[in-house]
């Protein structure tokens, strides 16, 4: 089966191979050294890709489900270039496909066990499907709404009749003798009587009626529980099964079953994905990875955001724990020198590179920059706003894509921002800004004479969604809002001032210094609270931020240097 094809098959042959320029890097800690290990996709890998792409739409069979498909450039022994494309899953039912790289080894192990359980799996499906369509469910439904609305016009009619016995009973006590008043109340109480009797009988109806209905279906739903929890156990002794019988190789020669590689469990599907196929197949048939790339072809995903002719790293949760196995062999890359990244929106290759974004704490859970004035945090909803700390992040880091914004800062304040390198890490630290554990210290030059020397700044926020997106003071829609402030010093006309707020809301600390209900003097170069003077940016910086590291159990006490 011919698995190497040449270059010529996807790219022109006055593509210039030279060209590595690289957009995102594969990346990995090889288990034994701890060296970071990376593979990238560059602009020829993505022509390649393309190429692939161009292939794939003359037919319609690649366009009935959606899934990723990848290249791999790959250098043979004699120097020459040749590519690897592999598909995820199945293709069309099948898992060999003439011309695509083979599965990894040891489905073929596991391949009758995995009919049978399939065929469980099935049968399963089908039952449970039956069992929510019974039709005592629907009958339970229709005399249930009738016993309700009987009650309900009963109660009305009770109600009606009791307010006027209670009129009736004001009206005998001063016009009836004793003996005939108490004939008359106890005709009224016994007529009270008889409407409870009434009710209680026709709940006792209820009950008859509708009790056996809900036995079976109670039944019912216990038995549906019971196949879920069935189905659950065969899935998990088929990926243990499957996870035990699948052996990847590295580039060291190093091999390792699913299982060994990842004891506490893998997502259904490990293994099956494009990279483990491409870098399994190259380090077993002495091929040197030079570039790779994924992407999504066929009906677009909507649940895992997918959209057909785009390209997407590593899979957090299926590849990325894999990746620095999968790589351990190759050289690993020289450190990088240069933090500073192009805006990536802009097309001109031969333009200046972007301003530095100073990197302050890094580990392989987090990491913290001094974000420059004048930069976005994350990129915005328009073509014209896609420059950011993000988006320059993801281009300049191997792990770039993974990265998760945990908090935001304006536009134009600087300091330091938090980004996460993993969905865990970003949800811990996200839960802690939620429930304020996060000491945030920021530092600001006001453009005026502050007259007290602390306090605190208690006024609700809310943004007008008519002025967007500027916040007011608002006592009716507005969220709790709290800032503590410290005079540190003060300078001609303007006032060094440190705050630190307790809540985190959209332009808290600009608008409680600017309104007058707070210290009422701007932020030095705030125009959009009113700030007239004539300066280059807005004088406000998040210089400290102290935290609990969720991996590392320890205190994290960042500090951002002051530009001004």
């Amino acid at each position: 089966m011919v698995v190497l094809h040449a270059l010529s098959d996807f790219i022109d042959c006055d593509f210039t191979i030279g060209d590595l320029s690289c957009s995102y890097w594969y990346q990995g800690r090889c288990p034994q050294s701890r060296h970071r290990l990376k593979l990238p996709r560059t602009s020829m890998s993505e022509a390649i890709a393309h190429g692939l792409m161009q292939y794939l739409a003359k037919n319609n069979c690649y366009s009935r489900e959606g899934k990723m498909y990848g290249i791999l450039l790959v250098e043979l022994p004699n120097g020459e270039q040749r590519v690897l494309k592999a598909f995820s899953g199945l293709l069309n039912g099948c898992s060999v496909v003439e011309g695509w790289v083979p599965p990894i080894p040891g489905r073929d192990k596991v391949a009758f066990e995995e009919a049978r359980t399939l065929a469980q799996l099935d049968a399963i499906k089908q039952e449970i499907i039956t069992l929510k369509q019974l039709t005592e469910r629907q009958q339970y439904e229709i005399l249930f709404n009738d016993f309700e609305q009987q009650l309900q016009a009963m109660s009305d009619r009770h109600r009606y009749c009791k307010h006027q016995r209670q009129e009736k009973r004001q009206q005998i006590c001063n016009t009836l003798s004793p003996e005939a008043l108490t004939i008359a109340l106890e005709q009224l109480d016994e007529e009270s009587r008889q409407q409870g009797i009434e009710r209680r009988q026709l709940k006792r109806q209820q009950n008859a009626v509708l009790q056996p209905l809900q036995q079976v279906i109670t039944t019912t739903d216990a038995r549906i529980s019971e196949l879920k929890q069935q189905r659950k156990a065969l899935s998990r002794q088929l990926q243990t099964q499957m996870h035990a019988s699948y052996s990847l190789t590295n580039f060291s020669g190093r091999s390792q079953s699913l299982q060994e590689l990842m004891p506490g469990g893998l997502p259904t599907g490990t293994g099956d994905c494009c990279a483990p196929k491409l870098l399994h197949y190259a380090a077993t048939h002495n091929l040197k990875p030079l570039a790779m790339a994924e992407f999504w072809w066929g009906t677009s995903s909507a649940n895992q955001d997918k959209i057909p002719g785009e390209f997407y790293g590593a899979c957090t949760e299926r590849c990325q724990p894999l990746m620095g196995f999968l790589l351990s062999g190759l050289k690993p890359p020289l450190p990088a020198r240069e933090k500073a990244v192009r805006s990536p929106s802009c097309p001109d290759r031969g333009r200046v590179w972007g301003e530095v974004i100073p990197i302050i704490y890094e580990d392989e859970w987090l990491i913290a920059v001094n974000k420059p004035a004048g930069l976005l945090s994350v990129p915005g909803r328009y073509r014209d706003r896609q420059d950011s700390v993000l988006s320059r992040l993801r281009h300049l880091l191997p792990d770039g894509m993974a990265l998760i914004s945990v908090h935001r800062l304006d536009q134009e304040t600087s300091g330091i921002l938090l980004l996460a390198r993993d969905r865990q890490t970003h949800r811990q630290l996200s839960q802690q800004f939620q429930e304020r554990q996060i000491h945030k210290v920021y530092e600001a030059i006001l453009s005026g004479a502050v007259t007290v020397e602390q306090g605190k700044i208690d006024l609700p926020l809310w943004g007008d969604p008519e002025n967007r997106p500027e916040q007011k003071i608002d006592w009716q829609y507005g969220k709790p809002s709290l800032t503590h402030f410290q005079v540190i010093a003060r300078e001609g006309n303007y006032t060094r001032v440190e705050f630190t707020p307790l809540t985190g809301r959209t332009h808290q600390l600009r608008v409680h210094a600017a309104d007058p209900r707070g210290l009422g003097i701007t932020i030095l170069g705030d125009r959009l609270y009113g700030c007239c003077a004539v300066t280059s940016r807005l004088h406000l910086h998040a210089r400290e931020l102290r935290f609990e590291h969720p991996q590392l159990e320890k205190t994290l006490y960042l500090q951002a240097i002051m530009p001004f």
